[in-house]
């Protein structure tokens, strides 16, 4: 196959190959000579901005595909396993909140209610006394 069939290929794919970062590089390289051929014909600040944008986003990307190629790629079927304990143990935290905010709203509404009945007798004593 060729180049263009690989890298059509690679992004059905997970992970990286060789395809992928041969292109990448490729097209960051190419980004850069055109930026440098822009700043020296025009001297312009903003040719200068966009070549330093972009050599920071090359190093960033390189440096993003290195540490995928640490990390161990999972398969849908783990991935489900690992999304369904997530979900589980979301529930349970889910089911204490509602248990602790019940009780904290009861011993509230035990202690509102004795003061909202004190302070409407309150406000009526004003109320009669002001008439």
């Amino acid at each position: 196959m060729s180049f263009f069939q690989n890298l059509w290929g690679s992004i059905f794919e997970p992970g990286t190959n060789p395809q992928l970062l041969i292109a990448t590089h490729l097209s960051f390289t190419s980004l850069i000579l055109v930026l440098v051929w822009l700043c020296y014909e025009t001297r312009n600040v903003h040719f200068f901005a966009l070549l330093t944008i972009a050599a920071i986003l090359w190093a960033l990307v390189t440096w993003f595909i290195n540490e995928l190629k640490h990390q161990p790629l999972r398969d849908n079927d783990q991935l489900a396993k690992d999304n369904g304990a997530r979900a589980e143990e979301e529930q349970e935290d889910k089911k204490e909140k509602n248990t602790n905010n019940n009780k904290k709203a009861n011993q509230e509404s035990r202690t509102t209610g004795t003061t909202a009945a004190a302070s409407s007798a309150n406000t009526r004593r004003t109320k009669s006394r002001k008439t």
